[in-house]
């Protein structure tokens, strides 16, 4: 128990430390870039397997015709969505998951009967909702409801694997683990969470791509990825 609580104050720490480097590094990024609690669902739609550009601009759209205004969302077909994301990824697909999204919401009474639901059961009930997975629903909760979950994207199970803070059994349950154990690292603090997520998405931007930039990388003092990298290009090796 004892070995436990201290591999928690470990990873706590540990965490704290990401942040801390991230944001001296980069600074705040002001996440999510969106004016009400439907824009930042609508968002977390649009975004899924697209680049945010890409997804801001089908929002912008959908804002412009006035369809990211509740009740009128709620009341949109889904032929005009797909119309006005077209040049978003899967925008038909999309399209059906905004119009499973805007029938969930009529039943609980908007955005704002959302707000009433502890974060558990609104976690299991935005699950239920058609093309709602994992990432889109912490995100929703994280930004749109300012709940302290973590959004653990394909950036963040990289970036802490690279770090070697992953265990095997994390790794392999990928957005289960690192959800769950960034969550209990940060507990309450809903505005570090959103930043930590946003600060990873821009450091993997930047330097954790797929082929990693470790050269003058802020964590690379720290990151066992990028000592590996380092060592097999040393001298004699």
């Amino acid at each position: 128990m004892a070995g436990h609580r201290a591999a928690d104050r470990d990873r706590g720490a540990d965490v704290e430390w990401l942040l801390a480097t991230l944001l001296r590094h980069y600074g705040p990024q002001y996440w999510w870039p969106a004016r009400t609690r439907l824009e930042v669902m609508v968002g977390a739609v649009l975004t899924q397997r697209t680049q945010w550009p890409v997804a801001a601009a089908a929002a912008a759209r959908l804002r412009r015709a006035g369809f990211l205004s509740w009740p009128r969302f709620a009341k949109v077909r889904g032929a005009t969505l797909s119309a006005l994301i077209r040049p978003c990824g899967d925008h038909a697909s999309k399209a059906r998951r905004l119009v499973a999204l805007g029938a969930y919401l009529r039943r609980v009474g908007g955005p704002a009967g959302l707000a009433r639901l502890e974060t558990g059961p609104l976690r299991e009930q935005l699950l239920g909702v058609h093309g709602v997975g994992p990432e889109t629903a912490d995100a929703i909760l994280l930004y749109a409801y300012g709940r302290p979950v973590f959004v653990a994207d394909a950036y963040s199970i990289t970036l802490l694997s690279r770090l070697g803070w992953l265990r095997r059994n994390q790794v392999s349950a990928r957005y289960a683990g690192v959800h769950e154990w960034v969550t209990a690292s940060m507990t309450g603090r809903a505005a570090d969470l959103g930043e930590l997520h946003a600060l990873i998405v821009a450091h993997g931007k930047v330097r954790c791509r797929a082929r990693p930039r470790c050269d003058g990388c802020p964590l690379a003092p720290r990151c066992a990825a990028a000592k590996a990298a380092t060592g097999s290009r040393s001298p004699g090796r």
